[in-house]
This record gives C-alpha cells, sequence and structure tokens, in this order.
C-alpha cells in the first residue's frame, strides 16, 4: 500500500507512523483543505470494483457513497441515471487528479435509489453532512441560528429561540449571531414593552417586576396595569416592526407623542418619544441596508492561497441581520461553482432558505438546485447571479468582506505557523505540532474532581475537540493532583491506543502539555511509560515565582527547566493554551457543582425512581427523614413495599 495525498500537506519530520497528518481545523465550521486516503498498488483495483458494480446498477436517480479499504466514505455523489454516472468513472482520461485517486482507492460501492434527482440531491446534501467524506466539499457547520420567537398565547411574549421551529407562533430571523439577536430584543423591549418571561413566571406574580420599573414590560402579569386591547395594539406593533413595516409605527407614534403634549399629558408624550428612539435605534444598528432586499440571503465565495471563504448575510424585513464567514474544506482543484453547489446544498439542509438567494458564482445544476430549496422551503426559491444594479453592489460588499475575512484567516495562521517553529526549536521536537493538548484539572478539596483536555493545532483552538474527564477512582486521595492527572491520561491514551493504533485518524496528539510543575510531568511521564506510548512529546507549564505571569517555566523530561523572555510571542501563545485548558476545567467542574447542589441524597438507592423518590419526600418532608426513618416508618409509606422499605434502610444503614 502507498500513501496519496488529496491536498498539499505540510511534510513531516516525525516517525513514518504519524506523517502526512493533516492540520486539524479551527473550530467546526472549517478545516484546511487537506484529505488523505489510501490507494492500491494495483491502478486496476478500483476500476474493476467499480465495473463489477456498474452491471447491476438501475437506470434511476440516486445517491452512491465510495468507500476505501479502512471502511472510510471517500464521496458521496448523486445521479440523475446512477449507471451512466457511475460508469462516467471508468474514463480515467477525463478526471482530475483527485478524481482518478479516489477512483483507485475504492474498494466497494453502495448506493440508494430515489424517485427524482431533486430528491437524490437533497439525500446527498444530508449524507455529506452525516458521513462527511473526505473528497467532498465539506461545510462543517453544527452551529444553530438565533430567531426572534413571537408567541400566539394570550399575552404575547417576545424573546430568543434557537433550535427547532415547532411552538406556535411566528419567527423571524434567522439572525448572525446570539449578539445581534440580544441587541434587537433589548431594543424591541423599549419600544413595544412586551413581556419576556416565561409561562411558569408571568402565572405566579403578584406585582410588577423590575423589567415594568424600568419601562421595558407593561406588567400585563398583574391585572389593571395593561388591558387586553392596548396590548394586543402593541403585539401588533411589534408585527409591522418586524415584518419591515417601519415607517408607519414611527408616523403613529409621533402623532400620539404631539397629541399627548398638546394636551399637556408629558409623561405620556415621554413614554412615545422614548419608544421613537428606540426604533430610531435599532434601525441604525442594521449596519448596510440595500433597498428591494425584503427577503434575501447573499452568499459570496473569494478564493486565496488554496482556501476558501465564503460570506452569507442576512436580509429579512428590508433589514440587514448579520452575517457570518465560513471555511469549508475542499480540495485545490475543484472549481467555485462546484464549491458553491455544495456549499448551498448543506447549508440549507437543516435551515429554512429565503425567497431569493444571490450568489457570487453561478452554481452547477441551478434550476435542480432551485427545485431542491422550493420543496424543502415549500414555496419558491430563487438563485440569482446579479451582473449589475443595486444587486450586483450587494454581491460585491459581500465579497469585500469574504475577502478581508480570508486575509485575515491566512495571516493570523502564518503567524501561528511562526509560533509552532519556535515552539519546535526551544522544546526540541521534531517538527512543528500538528495538534497539541494541554491538560488540567479543577476540584475544591477533591469534591467534584474533573480533568479537561483542549486542543490547538496551526489553525488555532479546535473546540470540537475538547474533552472533559469525570475522576472516577475511588481509591486515589481528594485532592491528589497526581493521581488525578494519571487517570485523564491512562483513560485518554488507553482509548487512543484502542481506537487509532496506527496512527490513521489523526487523533494523536505531537506535544501533551500539562498545566503544573516536575511532579505533573513525572506522573505524565509514568503513564506514558506504563502504556508504551514514546513518540508523544511532553511538557508542563508551572506559574513562577509568587505565581506571576511573564515568570512561568516550563519542564521537560531529562532536561533543565525553560523560561521564556517575559514578552516573547510563544510565551504569550502557551499562556493562552494553558488560560483556556484552565477556563474549561473551571466551567466543567462548576457545572458538576451546581449539578450535585441539586442532587438528592435518594437519587442512589436502586429502585427507587422518582416516584418512589415523591412519595418518601411527601411522607418525610425531607431526604435528612427518610435517611433516620426506621424499618416500619418506611413500610408505611403509600407504594413502599417490604423489599424496597429493606433497600432503602440497608442504604443508609450499611455497617460495611
Amino acid at each position: 500500500m502507498v500513501k496519496v495525498s488529496a491536498g498539499s500537506a505540510q511534510n513531516s519530520k516525525r516517525s513514518n507512523a504519524k506523517s502526512g497528518r493533516p492540520a486539524p481545523g479551527r473550530d467546526s465550521e472549517s478545516s484546511p483543505a487537506k484529505a488523505e486516503f489510501t490507494m492500491p498498488i494495483s491502478p486496476q483495483d478500483g476500476r474493476d470494483v467499480i465495473r463489477a458494480k456498474v452491471r447491476t446498477l438501475p437506470n434511476r436517480p440516486g445517491v452512491y457513497r465510495m468507500i476505501d479499504r479502512q471502511g472510510k466514505v471517500l464521496y458521496v455523489g448523486k445521479a440523475k441515471n446512477l449507471k451512466k454516472r457511475v460508469a462516467s468513472y471508468l474514463n480515467m482520461t477525463r478526471h482530475t487528479n483527485r478524481i482518478a485517486r479516489m477512483v483507485l482507492s475504492t474498494v466497494d460501492l453502495e448506493v440508494i435509489t430515489t424517485h427524482t434527482e431533486v430528491e437524490a440531491l437533497l439525500l446527498e446534501a444530508n449524507l455529506i453532512k452525516q458521513l462527511k467524506p473526505l473528497c467532498n466539499v465539506l461545510l462543517r457547520d453544527d452551529k444553530s441560528f438565533p430567531y426572534i420567537y413571537l408567541t400566539d398565547d394570550e399575552w404575547a411574549r417576545l424573546t430568543k429561540h434557537r433550535g427547532a421551529r415547532k411552538g406556535s407562533g411566528e419567527f423571524y430571523g434567522p439572525f448572525a449571531s446570539a449578539g445581534a439577536v440580544n441587541r434587537t430584543l433589548n431594543t424591541l423591549q423599549r419600544a413595544f414593552m412586551l413581556r419576556s418571561c416565561t409561562d411558569a413566571v408571568f402565572r405566579s406574580r403578584s406585582r410588577p417586576c423590575l423589567l415594568f420599573q424600568i419601562k421595558r414590560c407593561t406588567a400585563p402579569c398583574v391585572e389593571d396595569h395593561i388591558s387586553r386591547p392596548d396590548y394586543l395594539a402593541l403585539v401588533e406593533e411589534a408585527r409591522d416592526f418586524l415584518a419591515g413595516r417601519n415607517q408607519k409605527i414611527q408616523r403613529r407614534l409621533s402623532g400620539l407623542m404631539q397629541n399627548a403634549s398638546a394636551d399637556l399629558e408629558y409623561e405620556k408624550a415621554a413614554v412615545y418619544r422614548d419608544r421613537i428612539k428606540a426604533l430610531t435605534q435599532i434601525q441604525a444598528h442594521q449596519e448596510v441596508n440595500f433597498r428591494g432586499l425584503d427577503d434575501a440571503d447573499v452568499i459570496a465565495a473569494h478564493r486565496e492561497g488554496g482556501q476558501t471563504c465564503i460570506q452569507i448575510f442576512f436580509f429579512r424585513s428590508g433589514q440587514n441581520w448579520g452575517n457570518r464567514a465560513y471555511y469549508p474544506r475542499h480540495d485545490k482543484q475543484q472549481e467555485m461553482a462546484e464549491v458553491i453547489t455544495a456549499f448551498v446544498g448543506q447549508f440549507y439542509e437543516n435551515k429554512p432558505p429565503a425567497r431569493l438567494i444571490l450568489l457570487s458564482h453561478k452554481p452547477e445544476d441551478q434550476s435542480l438546485l432551485e427545485q431542491a430549496l422550493s420543496v424543502k422551503a415549500d414555496r419558491k426559491v430563487q438563485l440569482v447571479r446579479p451582473q449589475r444594479g443595486e444587486k450586483r453592489s450587494v454581491i460585491n460588499h459581500a465579497l469585500t468582506n469574504a475577502r478581508e475575512a480570508l486575509e485575515r484567516r491566512l495571516s493570523e495562521s502564518a503567524t501561528q505557523l511562526k509560533l509552532l517553529e519556535e515552539l519546535t526549536e526551544t522544546f526540541g521536537l521534531d517538527g512543528p505540532p500538528q495538534r497539541i493538548e494541554v491538560y488540567d484539572n479543577s476540584h475544591i478539596s477533591g469534591t467534584n474532581a474533573v480533568g479537561a483536555m483542549i486542543v490547538a493545532g496551526p489553525e488555532g483552538l479546535t473546540k470540537n475537540a475538547y474533552r472533559k474527564f469525570n475522576i472516577k477512582s475511588k481509591t486515589l486521595t481528594p485532592g491528589d493532583d497526581y493521581a488525578m492527572m494519571r487517570e485523564v491520561l491512562t483513560r485518554r491514551f488507553s482509548r487512543l491506543l484502542k481506537e487509532d493504533q496506527d496512527r490513521e485518524n489523526n487523533m494523536w496528539p505531537d506535544l501533551v502539555l500539562i498545566d503544573g510543575g516536575r511532579g505533573q510531568l513525572s506522573a505524565a511521564c509514568e503513564v506514558f511509560a506504563d502504556l508504551g506510548v514514546d513518540d508523544v512529546a511532553v511538557a508542563a507549564i508551572a506559574k513562577g515565582a509568587e505565581r506571576n505571569a511573564g515568570r512561568e517555566r516550563f519542564f521537560l523530561p531529562a532536561k533543565e527547566p525553560v523560561s521564556l523572555e517575559p514578552r516573547s510571542s510563544l510565551l504569550y501563545f502557551l499562556q493562552r493554551l494553558r488560560d483556556e485548558a484552565h477556563r474549561f476545567a473551571i466551567g466543567t467542574h462548576r457545572a458538576r457543582r451546581a449539578k450535585s447542589a441539586h442532587k438528592s441524597a435518594l437519587d442512589d438507592i436502586p429502585g427507587v425512581g422518582a416516584r418512589r423518590k415523591r412519595a418518601l419526600l411527601h411522607h418525610f418532608g425531607a431526604a435528612s427523614s427518610v435517611a433516620r426513618a426506621g424499618l416500619a416508618d418506611l413500610e408505611a409509606v403509600d407504594g413502599i413495599s417490604k423489599v424496597v422499605a429493606k433497600t432503602i434502610y440497608d442504604h443508609f444503614h450499611d455497617d460495611s
């Protein structure tokens, strides 16, 4: 077997077991355009497999999957005619190098037939996001978009919403970020003063809350503060504003303010004035707006340095609700039309498309893509690549943002690579680390102890690779940091040896960085020696004298501690990694501590579920009373049999 890389991965100085590993992405939305798969020595193997499969394929629409020797999916594609499309792979002279390598690496091919080509396109996008094939354009997008949600309750509620849009009411969005929707909601509260509290809080209120005092709610939870017709009028005004009819609202409020002022009702006039100011403020925060864009998404792509940045802007109700940048993984040889087509299909796989989608590049099979999006949205969706006029100005604006975002990303990557090269020289590594794992522990006097691992690489932090470890050992002394570190590293690397012993899945680190001193380093080295791991570099970072930042010392096996210049860029880089691991560990510990604070002593009793626990608490009043109860008292509780009563009694009176 020989290794063939589909990207331009850097040559590594590491051992053969870890060579050619692609760098991890910075976040879940992006990954470098690199992929690696295995090609058989005989160039006929892949074509023989495809040739044998073609004989039995139907002349129908569907989706096909190419699979390599390790069982990984290389490629997912759709076809109007499966037999003809798969057969086209046998003509090697028509393919790019990427496609040729993919064909030669194929050892199996699976197909799913569909009724129409539109169904095949929708299924293809779904499978690509699910299977993450090596040779497809891949959008790693696991973030949902926030919406503004206006319920249709008797007293409507205005709030932020994420996830499936299942509730009854109206959803306005998407917004590009939580910050954008929070700013909009704060201003809407000042402008329309609708309630934002949950139904449980709303029903239990007996007097107005603080939001009423600061004039952000009309207090519909309390009688006589606002009538239902007046509240419904505010709801309708909020609907008009969110639907883009804001000029109508401002004219009406301006008239009401003038009338109140003429009638010498200055307090009422001041309320109308504040509402007009709030509406003006929210319009000012819409950044750049363009006429004629009522309900549209703008998608623009810029390519440079083998990477692509795709910017998407959301326009709803004539307002700009923000933008977001994506960096899809793809091969350098792929055309922009193919990248845009794959992006649109995968992006809208779990999101409702706008009625109009403006594109910087013409996609492949535009009419088919429009049909698929129209079927998904249950209304007509139009794809347009404007050439002139106002809509072209919107595309140019999005292209500028995409170019600037990609330039910043490439600049950050170059800086990161320089830091990794300096780290290699300082720590005496075999080569620039492609994956750094940083470990830290957190606890309070040994309680709720957790371990945390963060991951970084040439593209920065890889947050979807973070891991947390609940300390499970019952034998270690509470607060023993060394023992906790041994447990965390043992569990982590034992699993790696089991799941990726051959170092083929890019899960192994090149450098392990421990938050601690020589003792933590010794604990890590003991774990590696016990497991037989001898090709992973390890170091520990300890705070210096008086625990001041800038005086850190770095401990390496069989070497004297290393100190860096206080203003060294490498020191700042390592400090950020250490602080991120500490932040993640502290957050995990606090979450576990908060959860345990609400835990009952009855939760650990076998055979006592929610119903029996409720019966015990209703009978005795508290878990401590249950612990002190006698066997006869326990048997007297409704739903508690003699066997269960004996189990509960033994749980609290176990002499062993």
